[in-house]
Parts: C-alpha cells; sequence; structure tokens
C-alpha cells in the first residue's frame, strides 16, 4: 500500500471525529454514531482506493452503519484493494455522556489480512514494544503483571493496567488489585486502552480483560504498527455466536489468537481524538472552525506521526455539517 494513502484516511477519520463531537455531552449515542459514520462513508467516497469494509457494525441487513462487505473509497480501476476494519465511533456513550477516551478509528491492509472477526467478546490482553514476548494469555493476571514488571525493569507496583468498568471483572479487577498494580478503570473504548500501552507518555503498561473481538482487530491493527504485542480469546456469549464464529471459519473457539493472526501484512492504521484520551486530545471548536489532533500509524516503516490540523468550516461538504 501506498504510504501516502495512511495520510488520506486522516482525513476520513478527522471528517467523522468533527461530526461525533458536535454530539459531545447531549445524551444521543445513536446521533453522535450516525453523525460519524455518514462523515465518514462520504469522506471515503473521496480517496483513491477499492475498499471493502471487514470489521464493521455487522451484517448489511443488520446494521444501517458501515456494514461488512460494504465497499468504499472511489473504487477507480488503477485504485489499491485493501481491506478496511473501522469503528466511526469508539464510545458512543462518551460521547454521549462528555466523557474521555472517544476515538474515531480506522485500519487498513491488504486484501485478506485482518482475522474476520464475529461480533462476539474476547478475552484481550495487550502490552507495548518494551514487553513484546513477555505476555501469556493462558497464564494469570498476576503471572503477567510480574512478566512485564521484569521486563520493564520496574516493581509491580509501578504498573497500571487498563480494564474495562464491567462486572464480568470484578475477579480481575481484585486479583490486579492484590498484585499491588494500579488500575485506570475504562467506561468504554478499550482500543484507546490497548494502544495506551505503546506509549510511555501515557503512563499505561497493559490491557486486560473481556471486549469486543471486532475492537481487538483494530488494536491489534495498530499494536503491529509499533511493535506492540496483543493476544486473545473469542469468549462467544450464546450457542448462536458460538454458530456464527464457526461459519466464519473459527473452528477452535480455545485458540490463543496472536497479534500476526488478528492483522497481518502491511497494515496502516489511523485515530482522532473526538474527546480528551489516553494520547490524543479531543475535537476542540474555534471562531472559524475547529482543532483536531490524531495519530497515523504504518507497521511497513514503523512510524508514528501525531497531526494537529486545524479545519476552517465555510464552504466545507463534510466539516461544515452542524448536528441538530
Amino acid at each position: 500500500m501506498d504510504r501516502n494513502l495512511a495520510l488520506e484516511v486522516v482525513r476520513v477519520t478527522e471528517a467523522a471525529a468533527l461530526a461525533a463531537a458536535r454530539f459531545v455531552g447531549r445524551g444521543d449515542r445513536d446521533g453522535a454514531d450516525r453523525a460519524a459514520t455518514e462523515a465518514m462513508r462520504k469522506t471515503f467516497g473521496f480517496v483513491h482506493l477499492r475498499g471493502r469494509v471487514v470489521i464493521g457494525e455487522g451484517e448489511r441487513d443488520e446494521a444501517p452503519m458501515l456494514y461488512i462487505g460494504e465497499l468504499l473509497g472511489d473504487g477507480a480501476a488503477d485504485a489499491p484493494a485493501v481491506d478496511i476494519a473501522v469503528d466511526p465511533l469508539e464510545g458512543t456513550n462518551l460521547v454521549a455522556n462528555g466523557l474521555t477516551d472517544a476515538l474515531v478509528v480506522v485500519a487498513m491492509a491488504e486484501e485478506g489480512q485482518f482475522l474476520n472477526a464475529p461480533d462476539t467478546y474476547m478475552d484481550k490482553i495487550a502490552v507495548g514494544p518494551d514487553a513484546r514476548g513477555t505476555i501469556d494469555i493462558r497464564r494469570s493476571a498476576t503471572h503477567n503483571l510480574e512478566a512485564v514488571a521484569e521486563a520493564k525493569r520496574v516493581d509491580v507496583h509501578d504498573l497500571t493496567a487498563v480494564i474495562l468498568d464491567r462486572p464480568r471483572h470484578a475477579a480481575l479487577i481484585a486479583e490486579v488489585r492484590k498484585a499491588g498494580a494500579r488500575i485506570r478503570l475504562i467506561s468504554d473504548g478499550d482500543v484507546g486502552g490497548a494502544i495506551a500501552t505503546a506509549d510511555p507518555s501515557t503512563g499505561v503498561d497493559i490491557l486486560l480483560g473481556i471486549g469486543g473481538a471486532p475492537e481487538g482487530v483494530l488494536a491489534a491493527a495498530a499494536l503491529r504498527c509499533v511493535g506492540g504485542e496483543m493476544q486473545g480469546v473469542l469468549k462467544p456469549r450464546s450457542p448462536e455466536e458460538r454458530d456464527r464464529a464457526t461459519a466464519m471459519g473459527i473452528a477452535d473457539l480455545d485458540h490463543v489468537f496472536e497479534i500476526d493472526e488478528l492483522a497481518r501484512g502491511d497494515v496502516m492504521f489511523a485515530a482522532t481524538g473526538v474527546t480528551e484520551g489516553f494520547l490524543l486530545r479531543g475535537v476542540r471548536f474555534t471562531a472559524i472552525g475547529a482543532d483536531t489532533h490524531s495519530i497515523v500509524m504504518r507497521s511497513r516503516s514503523g512510524s508514528v506521526r501525531f497531526l494537529e490540523t486545524r479545519h476552517r468550516f465555510e464552504g466545507h461538504p463534510v466539516y461544515g455539517t452542524r448536528a441538530p
């Protein structure tokens, strides 16, 4: 994939973030998601690619948003063919309630390089490059915390774990506390938490716990770009979800997916902050438009770029859109 394509995709995440940011704190999660999706779809139409959504918001008949199998891009014959993983708004509740860590996320890879993840849960563990090779999701949280601490040459008490604040994590949270590590509980958005493990400035060392499987693929794509590590095991919630996973070609539901199985090959990742977060500032509206803060990464080069962009709204077909 052409390296310029990565920068083009930032236009997509910026547009979706700007649209969603109009809904911050307004209590309308569906409106925020819809606005982000419409802006993303529209802006993708200006990007020179032939993209197919492989991680989206459900099948065509089940999702009014970006559905699995949807074609994106200008569709030109000479455009690169890519698979696309999207989350038009990672953290709809965060936006609706005016909370931190909401993101717009897009990842791209050559065809067939993303795990075709079913819409179910996944048990996950993720770390940055300085702890790569130390984690094992089959071992206890205590074991993994001790291994990460040893790799980082610190005490377990110096580590911070990110965990989704859910009742299902009560035992995990208790174990991490007993081990002595600090915890940052998040209400939504574990993609951002996984990415944060790769940047020392966030103070986050490890992500633990169960979240969405599609979000696991997106997080793996980002960590692939920076040399981090992630493992995941599917956790279907019903017989129907187990059957769905089997139909999608996953025969062993106990299989530990390594990062290179979740996102392979040449991967690009882009995200823009909607609200203030681990790595990215949120959208800030100004008298002339708005400022955005984004990150774009490539696995081939290992490059990580932070982009601060000032947008002028006058006459713009996407950015000028206002929420009702």
